[in-house]
Protein backbone atom coordinates (compact mmCIF):
# COMPACT_ATOMS: atom_id res chain seq x y z
CA UNK A 1 0.00 0.00 0.00
CA UNK A 2 1.28 3.47 -0.78
CA UNK A 3 1.02 5.40 2.45
CA UNK A 4 -0.71 8.73 1.96
CA UNK A 5 0.26 11.39 4.47
CA UNK A 6 -2.52 13.61 3.21
CA UNK A 7 -5.14 11.18 4.49
CA UNK A 8 -6.13 12.18 8.04
CA UNK A 9 -7.50 9.72 10.59
CA UNK A 10 -9.42 11.12 13.55
CA UNK A 11 -8.60 10.40 17.15
CA UNK A 12 -11.28 12.00 19.29
CA UNK A 13 -10.31 12.64 22.88
CA UNK A 14 -12.44 14.24 25.58
CA UNK A 15 -13.73 13.81 29.11
CA UNK A 16 -16.93 12.42 30.57
CA UNK A 17 -17.80 12.51 34.25
CA UNK A 18 -20.15 9.72 35.33
CA UNK A 19 -19.53 7.57 38.40
CA UNK A 20 -16.01 6.21 37.87
CA UNK A 21 -15.83 7.03 34.16
CA UNK A 22 -13.03 9.51 33.74
CA UNK A 23 -11.66 10.15 30.27
CA UNK A 24 -13.11 9.66 26.81
CA UNK A 25 -12.27 9.43 23.14
CA UNK A 26 -15.78 9.81 21.79
CA UNK A 27 -17.86 10.88 18.85
CA UNK A 28 -17.08 11.55 15.21
CA UNK A 29 -14.81 14.61 15.03
CA UNK A 30 -16.68 16.11 18.01
CA UNK A 31 -15.32 17.15 21.37
CA UNK A 32 -17.49 15.46 24.00
CA UNK A 33 -17.55 17.00 27.48
CA UNK A 34 -20.74 15.63 28.99
CA UNK A 35 -22.19 17.34 32.05
CA UNK A 36 -19.29 19.68 32.81
CA UNK A 37 -18.17 23.00 31.34
CA UNK A 38 -16.00 22.83 28.27
CA UNK A 39 -13.54 25.49 29.45
CA UNK A 40 -13.00 24.17 32.97
CA UNK A 41 -10.81 21.53 34.52
CA UNK A 42 -12.90 18.58 35.59
CA UNK A 43 -12.60 16.59 38.77
CA UNK A 44 -14.03 13.29 39.94
CA UNK A 45 -13.88 12.22 43.56
CA UNK A 46 -13.95 8.55 44.53
CA UNK A 47 -14.12 7.77 48.21
CA UNK A 48 -13.84 4.33 49.82
CA UNK A 49 -13.27 4.32 53.54
CA UNK A 50 -10.13 6.30 54.26
CA UNK A 51 -9.06 6.62 50.64
CA UNK A 52 -10.01 9.57 48.46
CA UNK A 53 -8.85 9.92 44.87
CA UNK A 54 -9.18 13.14 42.88
CA UNK A 55 -8.82 12.94 39.13
CA UNK A 56 -8.01 16.14 37.25
CA UNK A 57 -8.03 16.46 33.50
CA UNK A 58 -5.03 18.73 33.11
CA UNK A 59 -5.62 19.48 29.43
CA UNK A 60 -9.43 19.73 29.38
CA UNK A 61 -9.50 16.88 26.92
CA UNK A 62 -8.59 17.40 23.30
CA UNK A 63 -9.73 16.70 19.77
CA UNK A 64 -7.13 15.60 17.21
CA UNK A 65 -6.87 14.15 13.75
CA UNK A 66 -3.72 12.15 13.13
CA UNK A 67 -1.62 11.47 10.05
CA UNK A 68 0.16 8.15 9.79
CA UNK A 69 3.32 8.52 11.87
CA UNK A 70 1.82 11.14 14.22
CA UNK A 71 0.95 10.82 17.89
CA UNK A 72 -1.53 12.44 20.29
CA UNK A 73 -0.78 13.11 23.96
CA UNK A 74 -3.16 13.33 26.94
CA UNK A 75 -2.08 14.48 30.42
CA UNK A 76 -3.90 14.15 33.73
CA UNK A 77 -3.31 13.74 37.44
CA UNK A 78 -4.57 11.46 40.19
CA UNK A 79 -4.26 12.63 43.80
CA UNK A 80 -4.95 10.59 46.92
CA UNK A 81 -6.03 12.97 49.70
CA UNK A 82 -7.07 10.11 51.98
CA UNK A 83 -5.20 8.36 54.75
CA UNK A 84 -4.72 4.97 53.10
CA UNK A 85 -2.79 3.98 49.99
CA UNK A 86 -4.94 3.41 46.92
CA UNK A 87 -4.57 1.22 43.85
CA UNK A 88 -6.03 2.21 40.48
CA UNK A 89 -6.70 0.47 37.18
CA UNK A 90 -7.57 2.32 33.98
CA UNK A 91 -9.56 0.62 31.22
CA UNK A 92 -10.73 1.41 27.73
CA UNK A 93 -14.52 1.56 28.07
CA UNK A 94 -16.92 0.95 25.17
CA UNK A 95 -13.89 0.68 22.93
CA UNK A 96 -14.53 0.57 19.18
CA UNK A 97 -11.24 0.29 17.29
CA UNK A 98 -11.38 -0.90 13.69
CA UNK A 99 -7.73 -0.19 12.92
CA UNK A 100 -5.58 -3.20 12.04
CA UNK A 101 -3.79 -4.87 14.93
CA UNK A 102 -0.49 -3.05 15.36
CA UNK A 103 -1.46 0.15 13.53
CA UNK A 104 -2.44 2.03 16.67
CA UNK A 105 -0.24 1.83 19.77
CA UNK A 106 -0.16 3.59 23.13
CA UNK A 107 2.38 4.40 25.81
CA UNK A 108 1.41 5.20 29.41
CA UNK A 109 3.83 7.20 31.59
CA UNK A 110 3.97 8.32 35.23
CA UNK A 111 5.83 11.07 37.11
CA UNK A 112 5.98 12.22 40.72
CA UNK A 113 6.10 15.88 39.64
CA UNK A 114 4.53 17.90 36.85
CA UNK A 115 7.87 18.85 35.31
CA UNK A 116 9.77 15.76 36.35
CA UNK A 117 10.98 12.80 34.36
CA UNK A 118 8.16 10.51 33.21
CA UNK A 119 8.66 6.75 33.48
CA UNK A 120 6.96 4.34 31.08
CA UNK A 121 4.51 1.96 32.74
CA UNK A 122 3.24 0.57 29.43
CA UNK A 123 5.41 0.94 26.33
CA UNK A 124 4.19 0.79 22.70
CA UNK A 125 1.30 -1.52 23.49
CA UNK A 126 -1.19 -2.18 20.72
CA UNK A 127 -4.53 -0.48 21.26
CA UNK A 128 -6.89 -3.47 21.44
CA UNK A 129 -8.80 -4.14 18.23
CA UNK A 130 -12.54 -4.26 18.85
CA UNK A 131 -15.15 -4.31 16.10
CA UNK A 132 -17.90 -4.14 18.72
CA UNK A 133 -17.86 -1.86 21.76
CA UNK A 134 -16.11 -3.64 24.63
CA UNK A 135 -14.21 -2.80 27.79
CA UNK A 136 -10.50 -3.61 27.62
CA UNK A 137 -7.65 -3.22 30.09
CA UNK A 138 -5.25 -0.31 29.59
CA UNK A 139 -3.11 -0.36 32.74
CA UNK A 140 -3.60 -1.88 36.19
CA UNK A 141 -1.98 -1.83 39.59
CA UNK A 142 -1.13 1.89 39.75
CA UNK A 143 -0.39 2.64 43.40
CA UNK A 144 -1.29 6.11 44.71
CA UNK A 145 0.09 6.47 48.25
CA UNK A 146 -1.89 8.49 50.78
CA UNK A 147 -1.22 12.21 50.47
CA UNK A 148 0.49 11.87 47.07
CA UNK A 149 -0.32 13.39 43.68
CA UNK A 150 0.81 11.56 40.55
CA UNK A 151 1.12 12.89 36.99
CA UNK A 152 0.35 10.82 33.91
CA UNK A 153 0.64 10.93 30.14
CA UNK A 154 -1.15 8.76 27.60
CA UNK A 155 0.42 8.88 24.13
CA UNK A 156 -1.42 7.31 21.18
CA UNK A 157 0.48 6.76 17.94
CA UNK A 158 -0.88 6.01 14.45
CA UNK A 159 1.99 4.00 12.98
CA UNK A 160 3.44 3.30 9.60
CA UNK A 161 3.87 -0.48 9.49
CA UNK A 162 5.42 -3.09 7.22
CA UNK A 163 2.04 -4.63 6.42
CA UNK A 164 -0.73 -3.42 4.10
CA UNK A 165 -2.69 -0.67 5.88
CA UNK A 166 -5.27 0.00 3.19
CA UNK A 167 -8.06 -0.96 5.61
CA UNK A 168 -6.88 1.73 8.02
CA UNK A 169 -7.97 4.47 5.63
CA UNK A 170 -11.58 3.81 6.67
CA UNK A 171 -10.87 2.83 10.28
CA UNK A 172 -11.86 4.66 13.45
CA UNK A 173 -11.13 4.75 17.16
CA UNK A 174 -13.89 5.65 19.60
CA UNK A 175 -13.63 5.01 23.31
CA UNK A 176 -14.10 6.30 26.81
CA UNK A 177 -12.04 5.41 29.84
CA UNK A 178 -13.06 4.23 33.25
CA UNK A 179 -11.09 4.05 36.45
CA UNK A 180 -11.59 1.41 39.12
CA UNK A 181 -10.13 1.83 42.57
CA UNK A 182 -9.69 0.22 45.93
CA UNK A 183 -7.80 0.49 49.17
CA UNK A 184 -4.44 -1.20 48.94
CA UNK A 185 -4.48 -3.87 51.60
CA UNK A 186 -1.64 -6.16 52.55
CA UNK A 187 -1.47 -8.70 49.73
CA UNK A 188 -2.49 -12.30 50.35
CA UNK A 189 0.29 -14.75 49.52
CA UNK A 190 -0.09 -18.17 47.98
CA UNK A 191 1.29 -19.59 51.22
CA UNK A 192 -1.59 -18.02 53.15
CA UNK A 193 -4.11 -19.53 50.74
CA UNK A 194 -2.36 -22.88 51.13
CA UNK A 195 -2.83 -22.60 54.88
CA UNK A 196 -6.48 -21.63 54.40
CA UNK A 197 -6.97 -24.90 52.50
CA UNK A 198 -5.38 -26.81 55.37
CA UNK A 199 -2.47 -28.01 53.25
CA UNK A 200 1.29 -28.24 53.66
CA UNK A 201 4.08 -28.14 51.08
CA UNK A 202 4.97 -31.47 49.46
CA UNK A 203 8.66 -31.92 48.78
CA UNK A 204 10.06 -33.19 45.50
CA UNK A 205 8.65 -33.45 41.98
CA UNK A 206 6.29 -36.18 40.77
CA UNK A 207 7.04 -38.52 37.86
CA UNK A 208 4.91 -36.70 35.32
CA UNK A 209 5.12 -39.51 32.75
CA UNK A 210 3.24 -41.86 35.10
CA UNK A 211 -0.55 -41.45 35.45
CA UNK A 212 -1.55 -40.42 38.97
CA UNK A 213 -4.24 -42.95 39.97
CA UNK A 214 -4.18 -42.24 43.71
CA UNK A 215 -4.47 -39.01 45.68
CA UNK A 216 -0.83 -37.88 45.63
CA UNK A 217 -1.61 -34.58 47.39
CA UNK A 218 -3.84 -35.77 50.24
CA UNK A 219 -1.95 -33.81 52.89
CA UNK A 220 0.40 -31.55 50.97
CA UNK A 221 0.52 -29.93 47.53
CA UNK A 222 3.34 -29.97 45.00
CA UNK A 223 4.97 -26.65 44.06
CA UNK A 224 5.80 -25.04 40.74
CA UNK A 225 6.62 -21.43 39.86
CA UNK A 226 4.09 -19.46 37.82
CA UNK A 227 3.94 -15.89 36.50
CA UNK A 228 3.01 -14.54 39.95
CA UNK A 229 5.16 -16.55 42.35
CA UNK A 230 4.97 -20.02 43.88
CA UNK A 231 1.97 -22.11 42.82
CA UNK A 232 0.67 -25.16 44.70
CA UNK A 233 -1.12 -27.84 42.65
CA UNK A 234 -3.31 -30.87 43.22
CA UNK A 235 -2.49 -34.20 41.58
CA UNK A 236 -4.21 -37.54 41.11
CA UNK A 237 -7.47 -38.96 42.48
CA UNK A 238 -8.03 -35.90 44.65
CA UNK A 239 -11.08 -36.05 46.90
CA UNK A 240 -10.74 -32.77 48.80
CA UNK A 241 -10.63 -30.09 46.07
CA UNK A 242 -14.38 -29.50 45.60
CA UNK A 243 -15.66 -25.92 45.47
CA UNK A 244 -19.22 -24.68 45.19
CA UNK A 245 -19.45 -21.31 43.50
CA UNK A 246 -22.12 -19.44 41.49
CA UNK A 247 -24.46 -22.42 41.76
CA UNK A 248 -21.98 -24.84 40.18
CA UNK A 249 -19.44 -27.36 41.45
CA UNK A 250 -15.77 -26.89 40.59
CA UNK A 251 -12.47 -28.67 41.28
CA UNK A 252 -9.34 -26.83 42.37
CA UNK A 253 -6.46 -27.10 39.91
CA UNK A 254 -3.97 -25.07 41.92
CA UNK A 255 -3.27 -22.09 44.13
CA UNK A 256 -1.94 -19.36 41.86
CA UNK A 257 1.24 -17.55 42.84
CA UNK A 258 -0.74 -14.45 43.87
CA UNK A 259 -2.92 -16.39 46.32
CA UNK A 260 -5.97 -16.71 44.06
CA UNK A 261 -7.51 -20.12 43.44
CA UNK A 262 -7.69 -21.65 39.94
CA UNK A 263 -10.74 -23.88 39.57
CA UNK A 264 -12.30 -25.91 36.74
CA UNK A 265 -16.02 -26.43 36.12
CA UNK A 266 -17.40 -29.84 37.18
CA UNK A 267 -21.19 -29.62 36.86
CA UNK A 268 -24.38 -28.62 38.62
CA UNK A 269 -23.94 -31.62 40.94
CA UNK A 270 -20.87 -32.96 42.71
CA UNK A 271 -19.37 -36.05 41.04
CA UNK A 272 -17.08 -38.72 42.40
CA UNK A 273 -13.77 -39.27 40.63
CA UNK A 274 -14.17 -41.70 37.75
CA UNK A 275 -17.74 -40.65 36.96
CA UNK A 276 -18.50 -40.61 33.24
CA UNK A 277 -21.05 -37.84 32.76
CA UNK A 278 -21.24 -35.13 30.07
CA UNK A 279 -23.04 -32.89 32.59
CA UNK A 280 -19.59 -32.29 34.04
CA UNK A 281 -19.05 -30.01 31.01
CA UNK A 282 -20.57 -26.55 30.74
CA UNK A 283 -20.86 -26.75 26.94
CA UNK A 284 -20.69 -29.64 24.48
CA UNK A 285 -19.92 -30.01 20.77
CA UNK A 286 -18.03 -26.75 20.40
CA UNK A 287 -15.49 -26.43 17.57
CA UNK A 288 -12.32 -24.46 18.22
CA UNK A 289 -12.85 -22.80 14.84
CA UNK A 290 -15.99 -23.25 12.80
CA UNK A 291 -14.82 -22.36 9.31
CA UNK A 292 -11.11 -22.80 8.71
CA UNK A 293 -8.03 -24.46 10.19
CA UNK A 294 -5.74 -24.51 7.11
CA UNK A 295 -3.16 -22.09 8.52
CA UNK A 296 -0.91 -22.17 11.57
CA UNK A 297 -2.64 -19.07 12.91
CA UNK A 298 -5.74 -21.09 13.81
CA UNK A 299 -4.04 -22.73 16.80
CA UNK A 300 -4.45 -19.36 18.51
CA UNK A 301 -7.22 -18.39 20.91
CA UNK A 302 -7.17 -15.29 18.72
CA UNK A 303 -5.34 -14.82 15.43
CA UNK A 304 -4.28 -12.18 12.93
CA UNK A 305 -6.35 -11.19 9.92
CA UNK A 306 -9.78 -12.35 8.87
CA UNK A 307 -10.83 -15.98 8.67
CA UNK A 308 -9.56 -17.44 5.40
CA UNK A 309 -6.67 -15.02 4.95
CA UNK A 310 -3.26 -16.70 4.83
CA UNK A 311 -0.62 -15.50 7.29
CA UNK A 312 2.78 -14.52 5.85
CA UNK A 313 4.78 -14.11 9.06
CA UNK A 314 4.73 -15.45 12.61
CA UNK A 315 3.98 -11.96 13.93
CA UNK A 316 0.98 -11.70 11.63
CA UNK A 317 -0.28 -15.19 12.47
CA UNK A 318 -0.14 -14.49 16.20
CA UNK A 319 -1.72 -11.05 16.30
CA UNK A 320 -4.63 -11.08 18.74
CA UNK A 321 -7.10 -9.60 16.30
CA UNK A 322 -9.84 -12.10 15.40
CA UNK A 323 -11.71 -14.19 17.98
CA UNK A 324 -12.09 -17.94 17.61
CA UNK A 325 -15.45 -19.65 17.93
CA UNK A 326 -14.45 -21.24 21.23
CA UNK A 327 -13.52 -17.86 22.73
CA UNK A 328 -16.90 -16.43 21.75
CA UNK A 329 -18.81 -19.42 23.14
CA UNK A 330 -16.84 -19.55 26.40
CA UNK A 331 -17.12 -15.83 27.12
CA UNK A 332 -20.85 -15.86 26.34
CA UNK A 333 -21.27 -18.67 28.90
CA UNK A 334 -19.30 -16.69 31.48
CA UNK A 335 -21.28 -13.53 30.90
CA UNK A 336 -24.61 -15.34 31.29
CA UNK A 337 -23.69 -17.56 34.24
CA UNK A 338 -21.09 -15.54 36.16
CA UNK A 339 -20.95 -11.84 35.25
CA UNK A 340 -24.68 -11.19 34.76
CA UNK A 341 -25.42 -12.87 38.10
CA UNK A 342 -23.05 -10.60 40.04
CA UNK A 343 -20.19 -13.04 40.61
CA UNK A 344 -17.57 -11.34 38.43
CA UNK A 345 -16.28 -9.29 41.38
CA UNK A 346 -15.02 -12.49 42.97
CA UNK A 347 -12.94 -13.48 39.92
CA UNK A 348 -9.27 -12.59 39.60
CA UNK A 349 -7.82 -11.42 36.27
CA UNK A 350 -5.15 -14.13 35.97
CA UNK A 351 -3.21 -15.31 32.93
CA UNK A 352 -4.47 -18.08 30.65
CA UNK A 353 -1.51 -19.17 28.51
CA UNK A 354 -2.15 -19.98 24.83
CA UNK A 355 1.53 -20.88 24.34
CA UNK A 356 2.41 -20.28 20.68
CA UNK A 357 6.18 -20.51 21.08
CA UNK A 358 7.79 -22.56 18.31
CA UNK A 359 10.83 -24.35 19.78
CA UNK A 360 11.54 -26.49 16.68
CA UNK A 361 11.82 -30.18 15.91
CA UNK A 362 14.54 -30.98 18.46
CA UNK A 363 12.15 -29.97 21.23
CA UNK A 364 8.82 -31.11 19.80
CA UNK A 365 9.93 -34.42 18.31
CA UNK A 366 8.25 -33.69 14.98
CA UNK A 367 10.82 -34.50 12.29
CA UNK A 368 9.15 -32.16 9.79
CA UNK A 369 8.68 -29.29 12.25
CA UNK A 370 9.90 -26.08 10.60
CA UNK A 371 9.54 -23.94 13.72
CA UNK A 372 8.27 -21.08 11.52
CA UNK A 373 4.75 -20.68 12.93
CA UNK A 374 2.97 -19.08 9.98
CA UNK A 375 1.14 -19.99 6.77
CA UNK A 376 1.15 -23.68 5.95
CA UNK A 377 4.53 -24.42 7.51
CA UNK A 378 4.45 -27.53 9.70
CA UNK A 379 4.96 -26.30 13.26
CA UNK A 380 4.88 -27.76 16.76
CA UNK A 381 4.24 -25.57 19.81
CA UNK A 382 5.67 -25.07 23.27
CA UNK A 383 3.28 -27.15 25.37
CA UNK A 384 3.61 -30.15 23.05
CA UNK A 385 7.39 -30.12 23.59
CA UNK A 386 7.11 -29.99 27.40
CA UNK A 387 4.53 -32.75 27.72
CA UNK A 388 6.03 -35.09 25.12
CA UNK A 389 3.09 -35.16 22.73
CA UNK A 390 4.98 -36.22 19.63
CA UNK A 391 8.26 -37.70 20.82
CA UNK A 392 9.29 -40.92 19.13
CA UNK A 393 11.46 -42.02 22.06
CA UNK A 394 9.99 -44.55 24.44
CA UNK A 395 11.07 -42.56 27.49
CA UNK A 396 11.40 -38.80 27.80
CA UNK A 397 11.30 -36.54 30.84
CA UNK A 398 8.12 -34.47 30.93
CA UNK A 399 8.58 -30.91 32.17
CA UNK A 400 5.28 -29.01 32.42
CA UNK A 401 5.43 -25.29 33.20
CA UNK A 402 3.03 -22.74 34.67
CA UNK A 403 5.00 -19.79 33.27
CA UNK A 404 3.83 -18.15 30.05
CA UNK A 405 6.89 -17.40 27.93
CA UNK A 406 5.34 -14.69 25.73
CA UNK A 407 3.21 -11.79 26.94
CA UNK A 408 1.32 -11.93 23.63
CA UNK A 409 0.10 -15.43 24.59
CA UNK A 410 -0.73 -14.48 28.20
CA UNK A 411 -4.46 -13.82 27.92
CA UNK A 412 -5.95 -11.45 30.51
CA UNK A 413 -8.85 -9.03 30.51
CA UNK A 414 -7.54 -5.80 32.05
CA UNK A 415 -4.02 -6.62 33.20
CA UNK A 416 -1.62 -5.37 30.52
CA UNK A 417 1.49 -5.49 32.70
CA UNK A 418 1.78 -9.28 32.87
CA UNK A 419 -0.89 -10.11 30.27
CA UNK A 420 -2.13 -9.00 26.86
CA UNK A 421 -5.52 -7.54 27.89
CA UNK A 422 -7.31 -9.33 25.02
CA UNK A 423 -9.95 -11.28 26.96
CA UNK A 424 -13.53 -10.09 26.96
CA UNK A 425 -14.23 -11.99 30.20
CA UNK A 426 -12.04 -13.42 32.96
CA UNK A 427 -12.36 -17.05 31.88
CA UNK A 428 -10.24 -19.59 30.03
CA UNK A 429 -9.44 -23.30 29.86
CA UNK A 430 -7.05 -25.71 31.54
CA UNK A 431 -3.61 -25.88 29.87
CA UNK A 432 -1.88 -29.07 28.74
CA UNK A 433 0.82 -28.37 31.34
CA UNK A 434 -1.82 -28.28 34.09
CA UNK A 435 -3.28 -31.53 32.79
CA UNK A 436 0.07 -33.31 33.05
CA UNK A 437 0.76 -31.77 36.45
CA UNK A 438 -2.73 -32.88 37.51
CA UNK A 439 -1.90 -36.52 36.76
CA UNK A 440 -2.77 -37.49 33.19
CA UNK A 441 0.53 -39.22 32.57
CA UNK A 442 2.36 -39.20 29.26
CA UNK A 443 0.59 -38.52 25.97
CA UNK A 444 -2.17 -41.00 24.98
CA UNK A 445 -2.20 -42.76 28.36
CA UNK A 446 -5.64 -43.50 29.78
CA UNK A 447 -6.39 -42.37 33.32
CA UNK A 448 -9.96 -42.55 34.62
CA UNK A 449 -8.98 -42.08 38.25
CA UNK A 450 -7.68 -38.51 38.47
CA UNK A 451 -9.96 -35.56 39.11
CA UNK A 452 -9.78 -34.10 35.56
CA UNK A 453 -11.39 -37.17 33.95
CA UNK A 454 -15.00 -36.50 32.97
CA UNK A 455 -15.77 -39.32 30.51
CA UNK A 456 -16.02 -36.92 27.56
CA UNK A 457 -13.28 -35.15 25.66
CA UNK A 458 -12.83 -31.45 26.19
CA UNK A 459 -10.51 -28.73 24.96
CA UNK A 460 -7.40 -27.38 26.66
CA UNK A 461 -6.00 -23.89 26.08
CA UNK A 462 -2.81 -25.26 24.49
CA UNK A 463 -1.89 -25.52 20.80
CA UNK A 464 -0.50 -28.85 19.64
CA UNK A 465 0.82 -28.61 16.10
CA UNK A 466 0.01 -27.67 12.52
CA UNK A 467 0.54 -30.17 9.71
CA UNK A 468 -1.98 -28.94 7.16
CA UNK A 469 -4.70 -28.52 9.76
CA UNK A 470 -4.48 -26.77 13.12
CA UNK A 471 -4.53 -29.18 16.05
CA UNK A 472 -5.21 -28.47 19.72
CA UNK A 473 -4.34 -30.47 22.85
CA UNK A 474 -7.22 -31.87 24.94
CA UNK A 475 -8.39 -34.42 27.49
CA UNK A 476 -9.80 -37.47 25.69
CA UNK A 477 -12.76 -39.63 26.69
CA UNK A 478 -10.46 -42.04 28.59
CA UNK A 479 -8.91 -39.16 30.56
CA UNK A 480 -5.67 -39.21 28.62
CA UNK A 481 -3.95 -36.20 27.09
CA UNK A 482 -4.52 -36.20 23.34
CA UNK A 483 -5.00 -33.83 20.39
CA UNK A 484 -7.56 -33.16 17.70
CA UNK A 485 -8.11 -30.82 14.79
CA UNK A 486 -9.98 -27.62 15.55
CA UNK A 487 -12.96 -28.36 13.30
CA UNK A 488 -12.96 -32.14 12.84
CA UNK A 489 -14.43 -33.16 16.16
CA UNK A 490 -16.17 -30.48 18.22
CA UNK A 491 -15.47 -31.08 21.89
CA UNK A 492 -16.62 -29.98 25.28
CA UNK A 493 -15.82 -26.91 27.36
CA UNK A 494 -14.97 -26.97 31.06
CA UNK A 495 -14.49 -23.29 31.99
CA UNK A 496 -11.58 -22.32 34.23
CA UNK A 497 -11.63 -19.25 36.48
CA UNK A 498 -9.57 -17.93 39.40
CA UNK A 499 -11.28 -16.94 42.64
CA UNK A 500 -9.71 -13.89 44.28
CA UNK A 501 -7.61 -14.46 47.37
CA UNK A 502 -10.00 -12.18 49.30
CA UNK A 503 -12.94 -14.40 48.37
CA UNK A 504 -10.98 -17.55 49.21
CA UNK A 505 -10.45 -16.14 52.70
CA UNK A 506 -14.26 -16.28 53.27
CA UNK A 507 -14.60 -19.98 52.42
CA UNK A 508 -15.81 -22.63 54.81
CA UNK A 509 -15.81 -26.40 54.33
CA UNK A 510 -13.05 -28.97 53.94
CA UNK A 511 -13.16 -29.48 50.17
CA UNK A 512 -14.79 -32.90 50.27
CA UNK A 513 -17.73 -33.84 48.07
CA UNK A 514 -20.14 -33.56 51.00
CA UNK A 515 -18.60 -30.41 52.47
CA UNK A 516 -17.12 -28.40 49.57
CA UNK A 517 -15.33 -25.10 50.02
CA UNK A 518 -17.94 -22.33 49.78
CA UNK A 519 -18.90 -18.90 51.06
CA UNK A 520 -21.65 -19.49 53.60
CA UNK A 521 -23.29 -16.16 52.72
CA UNK A 522 -23.46 -16.98 48.99
CA UNK A 523 -23.75 -20.76 48.71
CA UNK A 524 -26.04 -22.94 50.87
Amino acid sequence: MEKNKNVKKGVIIGLITCALILVGFLGSYAFFIGQVGQNKNQEVKVQTGTMELIFSDGTNGFNRELDFGESAEKTFTIENTGTKDGVVSVSWMNLLNTYLEGSMTYTFLESDTEDGEFTEIVSNKNVPVSKETKDKGLVSGITIPAGVKKYYKLIINLKYTDFDQTADLQAKLETQFKITEGILEDSVTSEQTLTKLGKNVKEGTPVFSSPATTNETANALYTMEDDYGTSYYYRGAVDDNYVKFAGFYWRIIRVNGDGSLRIIYDGTSAYENGTNDTNRLALQNVAWNTANTSDTKYVGYMYGGANGEASTSKEEAQRNETETNIKIQLENWYKTNIADKGYDKYISDNIFCNDRTTPGKEATGLDIDTGLGYGENVTGYGSSSRIGAYWSEAVKILQPSFICANKNDAFTKEDVEKGNGNLGEKVGLVTADEIVAGGSGKFSTANKNYYLYKGAWYWSFSPGYYDGTASMLLIYTDGGLSSNYGTSGPGGIAPVISLTSEYVNTLIGDGTISNPYRDKDIEP
